[in-house]
């Protein structure tokens, strides 16, 4: 295998349009990742495709379908190393190598340990070119993070979304949280949640805004994802008419609890939810790893999480937050009993503070968005 300094211009525009297919499919292909990949023959696209849901084709094979007889003696273009081994589906190389693959690019290595020896060593076995390329301005690293953070950790990369004042509250001295950012940001959290696989908010949120969770986009370019609602709630405090419990809300709703009543079980259980009991904390509460765990066993590659601050307080002293977007709006609020964004048990030394790198910084309308992801982190560049 050979791996290229920059992307040839040769090379660029299918590399630009198989980034492109994977984009289409984020969010739809837990717990696989999103993936595009293109076969081009003589300078031309004879076939694209990108990963379908759960239990189907990867991006490669659908690729490959699309080609036909056209991909023999052609050059494949993927996102992500193919896969070696058989999961839910057959190995990726295999199909490669019946399809009479010449040359292989990829930019992402596969850090699943079900790879073995890799791509390269399969398919150079079987006369075919490996050849690695650069990732394009990073867009590849941040479509494979929340797979690879699973792969490497056995959980979800969480990402934490809030909306604070200038001044850091999230809320003013009498728990009024709605609206502190704009119309053009809460566009962004609907576009995120359109990204992920679940959503999850303390019974905190739920006992003060009584929020929907879903996701809300007019004249979206795709249907919109409605990822899984988990509510960590441990003993059971959800009001059985919050509107997360209604079962006509698109999408389902998870209660991450430690002892609830036997009635509040039911009940909940009789609307749709599912409830899953956990193990307690040192505080009697859900323990977070626990819960992460079985999320990711559930198929959940990226979890977002909005909020409150005692949960967010619980997941920065686990250091369980990979990823925050915070939408800051130009208003004071004031106020020493008001809410900031991560409550207890908080950090007694700044030389103990989870570091974080700022990624981006937006504007949206009147607001800031400040994306940062957690310094030690490895998934959020390519290497």
């Amino acid at each position: 295998m050979t791996v290229e300094q920059e992307i040839p211009l040769e090379h660029r525009n299918f590399v630009e349009q198989a980034v492109a297919l994977a984009h289409t499919v984020e969010g739809r292909t837990s717990p696989n990742p999103p993936v595009g990949a293109i076969v081009r023959r003589d300078d031309s696209v004879v076939g694209a495709g990108a990963t379908q849901p759960p239990g189907q084709a990867h991006a490669e094979r659908m690729a490959l379908q699309a080609a036909g007889p056209a991909a023999q003696g052609g050059d494949l273009y993927t996102t992500l190393e193919p896969c070696t081994f058989h999961g839910q589906t057959p190995p990726c190389t295999d199909a490669i190598i019946a399809a009479g693959i010449c040359r292989v690019f990829y930019i992402a290595p596969d850090l699943d340990p079900r790879m073995g020896a890799g791509a390269t060593a399969v398919l150079n076995k079987a006369g075919i070119e490996v050849h690695r390329l650069p990732d394009p301005g990073g867009a590849v690293a941040a479509l494979l993070a929340p797979f690879r953070c699973r792969v490497a950790l056995g959980r979800p990369l969480v990402t934490a979304k809030y909306a604070m004042t200038l001044d850091g509250r999230i809320a003013t001295v009498t728990g009024e949280s709605q609206w502190i950012s704009g119309p053009a940001s809460r566009l962004q959290v609907h576009l995120l949640r359109d990204r992920v696989d679940a959503m999850m908010v303390g019974v905190g949120t739920i006992l003060t805004d009584d929020p929907l969770l879903t996701t809300r986009l007019d004249n979206h370019w795709r249907t919109p994802n409605q990822p899984l609602r988990v509510i960590v709630d441990s003993r059971g405090r959800t009001p059985l008419n919050a509107r997360l419990l209604d079962p006509m809300l698109p999408g389902k709703t998870l209660c991450a609890t430690v002892d609830p009543p036997a009635a509040w079980v039911a009940a909940v259980e009789r609307f749709g939810a599912s409830v899953e009991r956990l193990p307690a904390d040192a505080n009697g509460r859900v323990a977070l790893p626990e819960l992460l765990t079985r999320l990711a066993a559930l198929g959940v590659n990226h979890l977002l999480v909005e909020g409150g601050s005692t949960l967010f307080g619980a997941l920065a002293a686990a250091r369980l937050i990979d990823e925050v977007w915070a939408f800051i709006a130009p208003k004071l609020l004031g106020g020493a009993t008001a809410l900031g964004p991560v409550g207890d048990p908080g950090i007694a030394r700044l030389s103990d503070a989870l570091t974080l790198v700022t990624r981006r910084v937006e504007r949206h309308g009147d607001d800031l968005l400040l994306v940062a992801t957690a310094a030690a982190a490895p998934w959020w560049d390519v290497v």
